[in-house]
């Protein structure tokens, strides 16, 4: 990354317009064609053209020792941020809107965005609506942690579950590795902060007896019914089987496939289907 100190000529009134020219390298753009990557400062300072008073030539020097030192203080800024410093600018940013600005990143991923928002939400209850980044440190990652164990409720007054915690705790530390990624911060505070533990909780579940007898039980929402046995029998989250459409099962002679997106994950799934499988969503 280089800084050029540039001048551009005013056509107003013919004063010459300083500005620095920050050059960021090159990429090759979707047509293959290597495009340049500049960033352009615009210093607010003027030179006379052609000054001919030496009032006038005085001026020029002292405005062109003022821009000389601008570069070299960029060029130090640049330099520092690779080498251990981030500047000062950047530190001084508000990290809850950062986090905001990520969370509405998720808005596609509703139940994604949700557990952002929350986590969001419980951020400012703790911290309020700013804190800069220089002031996340090791020590708030782990207060903003024991806030969410020990503190943080539900709307109904309830404590949060310890996978709430963990989520939303995990939501805030990829946030600081985003910010290590963009150079605000050259270093993740939370990265050695202990993660929540996640208590298993007992899972409930029904016998096959029980499911059989569910099934022979009238329900006023057959659809209903049949998507939930069909959820018990493969496992598919409620999420995947809404969405689920007739184009993505594929039947053979032999076998009958489902291959669909997961919702969640957006990976592409296979899920083969049994003969009592078939049943739960062909009949």
């Amino acid at each position: 990354m280089k800084v050029h100190l540039r001048q551009r000529k005013q056509t107003r009134d013919g004063s010459i317009s300083l500005y620095l020219e920050i050059y960021k390298g090159t990429v090759t753009d979707s047509t293959g064609k290597l495009k340049t990557l500049r960033d352009y400062e615009y210093l607010n300072l003027y030179l006379v053209d052609n000054p001919k008073s030496p009032i006038d030539k005085q001026n020029n020097k002292e405005i062109l020792s003022l821009a000389e030192s601008i570069k070299a203080k960029r060029e130090l800024e640049i330099k520092n941020g690779q080498y251990g410093f981030a500047n000062d600018f950047k530190q001084n940013t508000n990290f809850i809107d950062f986090f905001e600005d990520l969370m509405e990143k998720r808005k596609e991923s509703k139940g994604n965005y949700g557990n952002w928002d929350s986590a969001l939400k419980h951020l400012k209850k703790f911290a309020g609506s700013k804190v800069l980044f220089r002031d996340i440190d090791h020590s708030f990652c782990e207060n903003f942690r024991d806030y969410l164990k020990d503190t943080a409720t539900k709307s109904s007054g309830e404590k949060l579950s310890s996978s709430s915690v963990s989520s939303y705790f995990n939501k805030f530390r990829a946030s600081l590795k985003e910010a290590v990624k963009k150079k605000i911060i050259l270093s993740n505070p939370a990265l050695d902060v202990t993660n929540p533990k996640v208590v298993e909780n007992k899972r409930e579940y029904l016998t096959l007896d029980e499911l059989k007898q569910l099934a022979k039980t009238d329900c006023r929402y057959d659809v209903l019914k049949r998507a939930f046995i069909f959820s018990c029998l493969t496992g598919l989250r409620w999420s995947d089987i809404n969405n689920l459409k007739w184009s993505e099962v594929k039947e053979s002679s032999n076998e009958c496939r489902i291959v669909f997106h997961q919702q969640k994950t957006k990976g592409l799934q296979y899920l083969d289907l049994s003969q009592n499988r078939q049943e739960a969503i062909l009949e």
